[in-house]
């Protein structure tokens, strides 16, 4: 059985490597090439372009893929699968994406085809939640624009929000989307004494300590609004000018999942006018952010340039992650992170 892994600027070769090379003991011969970039930055402009249009929206070289056919496996993070791809992978059972979005992959069409998709469910789970309470503190607690203003020589005291600055404790805390970023958030989230409801339309009844309720409850009486739902058709704008509208004065939304599960413009309208008291963004609808953006001249918002899941430690450990998940596959057993519904046969 042979399977070809591609890497990135992210999870060089090397890395890939070192993830992947026990399988070798399960009959696996792995292949191991690298998607060229000259730098993160081309990267992530590749990755932008993929999210919003598509896996068709970047072309791979033919030294990337042009032996496709011969695989059976193939392993990729942020390489686009298109169709084209797809139908010329004559052998091909499984995909594996070393995340946890698959909008690089022609995942339905892949289904078409008899190919399983797995992703790496909380590959970077951790990164993501410890960043976001990082936001959290920063917007409330004015963190970022202290530091700004120091930097340019001003001992800063007055904010937007100086007259209702706030403790985490006893505040109510909604998480939307309650997978395993919501749940580690829950339990940070907890440690700080808040109260905390969740929003997850897979879920009906309550989780450890964490109350399920409907959207609109939880944007009604939430101090802090956490975002961490995953991005599909159905979700597109899930947070959008009505939702906003029911958001107490003094609350905060943070962003760290995706852009497009917010109303961006309603969002701006709603900073701008102060109907809300703040915003912490990682996430935006046209990334990197144009200097003339309205996010970048609002005093009431936090923003960073889409970094909430880049350490180290979790792109180091997707491959391994993906290797533990097709050593399973192997071995035949169920509980396994299928994405388009196709039961592997290997």
């Amino acid at each position: 059985m042979k399977l070809l892994a591609i890497g990135d600027k992210f999870i060089p070769k090397e890395s890939m490597n070192e993830g992947l090379k026990e399988l070798d003991k399960y009959g696996i011969d792995v292949t191991i090439r690298e998607w060229k970039h000259e730098n993160l930055e081309m990267l992530q402009k590749d990755n932008l372009s993929i999210e919003q249009n598509g896996p068709d929206a970047v072309e791979l070289t033919q030294e990337l893929i042009g032996d496709i056919s011969e695989y059976d496996i193939l392993v990729v993070q942020f390489v686009p699968i298109s169709k084209k791809i797809i139908d010329k992978a004559k052998k091909l059972k499984i995909i594996g994406v070393l995340r946890g979005g698959v909008e690089n992959i022609a995942y339905e069409y892949a289904a078409t085809k008899g190919i399983t998709v797995m992703n790496t469910p909380g590959r970077n789970a951790r990164a993501v939640a410890e960043f976001t309470m990082g936001m959290i503190l920063s917007e409330v607690r004015n963190i970022a624009r202290s530091h700004a203003a120091l930097k340019k020589g001003e001992w800063r005291k007055n904010f937007p929000n100086s007259g209702a600055i706030p403790e985490l404790c006893d505040k109510t805390v909604g998480i939307v989307g309650f997978g395993s970023i919501g749940q580690l958030m829950a339990g940070y989230l907890k440690a700080f004494g808040c109260n905390v409801i969740a929003y997850d339309p897979f879920l009906n009844v309550n989780f450890d300590g964490v109350n399920i309720v409907e959207l609109p409850y939880l944007m009604k009486n939430s101090d802090i609004i956490t975002i961490h739902a995953r991005l599909t058709a159905d979700t597109h704008h899930l947070i959008g000018k009505k939702e906003i509208s029911l958001m107490k004065p003094n609350a905060v939304l943070v962003n760290t999942a995706r852009s497009g599960l917010v109303d961006e413009k309603a969002l701006k309208e709603a900073l701008e006018k102060e109907k809300i008291s703040g915003s912490a963004l990682d996430v935006f609808d046209v990334e990197p952010l144009a200097e003339d953006d309205i996010l970048m001249k609002l005093d009431n918002v936090t923003i960073t340039p889409h970094a909430a899941g880049s350490t180290k430690d979790a792109f180091t450990n997707s491959p391994k992650l993906m290797r533990d998940i097709l050593i399973r596959t192997i071995k035949g057993e169920k509980k396994l992170p299928i994405i388009n519904g196709i039961k592997p046969e290997i």
